[in-house]
Formats: C-alpha cells, sequence, structure tokens
C-alpha cells in the first residue's frame, strides 16, 4: 500500500476543491447516483429515526449530507469530522445556516482516531471516505470504533465506491460499464485519469466484504439500499 495517497496528500486535494464538492451538480460528476443516494439516506434516517438529536459525519466534506437533513429534521447536534479545514469550514457554516436552535462540532483530523465518547450517537454518516481505508485490519478496526461510537438503537449509514468479489466482473464494471459511463462526461483521457485516481488514492472493498464486516463487528441488522455498478449505499443497525 506504500504507492498510494498519503493523507496529507488526500487532504491537500481536498483543500483545493472546496467550492466544487459543495455543490452535487459539479462535485459529484463522477460518483453515480450522488444526490439520489443522499435524499435516499437522509430521508431514511429521519423516517427510521423520528426522535434523531445526535449525528457524526465523518468525511463530512462541504457537509451536503448534514444541509440535506436538517432540511427534513432540525434541530440537531452534529459533529462534523474531516481531513481538510476547508471543507470543515464550509460545512460548519452551511449547517450553521439552517440549525437553529442545534449546535455543530468540527473535528479536524482522521477519523479513525476520533476524539469522542462510546455511545455519543444516534446516527453515524459514512459517505464517500471509507474507501480511503487500507489494508482488512484497518477495515476491521475501523468497523469496530464506529460501532462503539453509536448508541444502542443507533445506525451507520455508508454510501461508497465498491469493488466487485469477482476480479473478471470487475474488470467489466470499472474498465467497461463505468469507464463508458466516464467518458460519456468527458472523453477517453477523463475516464483514464479518474480511473488513475482510484488507483492511486482509495483502496475500496466489496459491497459483501462490508456488509459481512459489520455484521463481524455488532451490527445485528444490515441492509442494501441502492447498488449501480461501482456504488452503493447500505446500513447496519446497533440493537
Amino acid at each position: 500500500m506504500s504507492q498510494k495517497s498519503s493523507l496529507r496528500e488526500i487532504e491537500q486535494r481536498f483543500d483545493n476543491d472546496v467550492e466544487r464538492f459543495a455543490n452535487l451538480d459539479t462535485g459529484q460528476l463522477t460518483t453515480l447516483d450522488a444526490k439520489y443516494n443522499m435524499e435516499l439516506v437522509t430521508e431514511a434516517i429521519v423516517r427510521l429515526h423520528p426522535n434523531v438529536k445526535y449525528v457524526l459525519d465523518i468525511g463530512c466534506g462541504a457537509g451536503n449530507y448534514d444541509v440535506s437533513l436538517l432540511q427534513r429534521k432540525s434541530p440537531l447536534h452534529i459533529t462534523l469530522s474531516d481531513l481538510s479545514q476547508p471543507m470543515l469550514d464550509k460545512a460548519k457554516e452551511r449547517v450553521e445556516a439552517i440549525n437553529k436552535g442545534g449546535s455543530c462540532q468540527m473535528i479536524k483530523g482522521d477519523f479513525r482516531t476520533l476524539p469522542v465518547a462510546d455511545e455519543s450517537f444516534d446516527v453515524i454518516i459514512a459517505t464517500a471516505v471509507l474507501h480511503h481505508l487500507r489494508d482488512d485490519s484497518d477495515w476491521e478496526s475501523t468497523f469496530t470504533m464506529l460501532y462503539s461510537k453509536l448508541k444502542k438503537g443507533g445506525s451507520i449509514w455508508i454510501f461508497d465506491l465498491i469493488t466487485q468479489d469477482s476480479g473478471a466482473l470487475q474488470e467489466f464494471i470499472y474498465s467497461v460499464r463505468y469507464g463508458d459511463y466516464l467518458i460519456s462526461l468527458n472523453d477517453t483521457a477523463y475516464r483514464d485519469h479518474v480511473l488513475d485516481y482510484i488507483d492511486k488514492e482509495d483502496s475500496p472493498r466489496s459491497l459483501m466484504f462490508q456488509l459481512d464486516l459489520l455484521r463481524k463487528v455488532g451490527f445485528t441488522k444490515v441492509d442494501i439500499l441502492h447498488k449501480n455498478l461501482c456504488f452503493a449505499s447500505f446500513v447496519g443497525f446497533k440493537e
């Protein structure tokens, strides 16, 4: 994994791209069904947790999911976590503009070492962030940590880049179908650019790997919300 981007390199990339990522029409072009999944997840959170109060958003970016959630339910006590200070600043600005009577805390740094107490949150949101984890032990320790931060009856909501367990299927999904989608956005050079930075920066795991891992660390109910090629949203419930 030594060839992968460092945390500092990832931080710098997002520091320089705040305004684009704050706009779903420009910041999520390479992410299939980005807006659909955001609305699906945030509406589901409100419907399944009508009394939700405490929310943790890891890798919050510019706060798109938090804004969408607050448009459905407020006030909330939201904790934002991200490597990028400019992203955190933008997310906090957007949250505080509509979260009247609530609170917003920022935590800059690696979400794997969050300085928050166990059983603190009703809901954890993790979108387009877990693919930055590296080896299997990193994935398991992170899922275990996130489970511990949830209150009993809480849930984690994930939307992310995924891989396929079959090598042949992975090649078809990424290089052919997802590749064709990227070409439709621009050209073959753009496709190659996106696939190259995925290879350099990301270490995604398959949907089945992550669902099994959620169960392994203690989530008693796990469900798939939506899957389209190499992107999926899913949820785990802590009882």
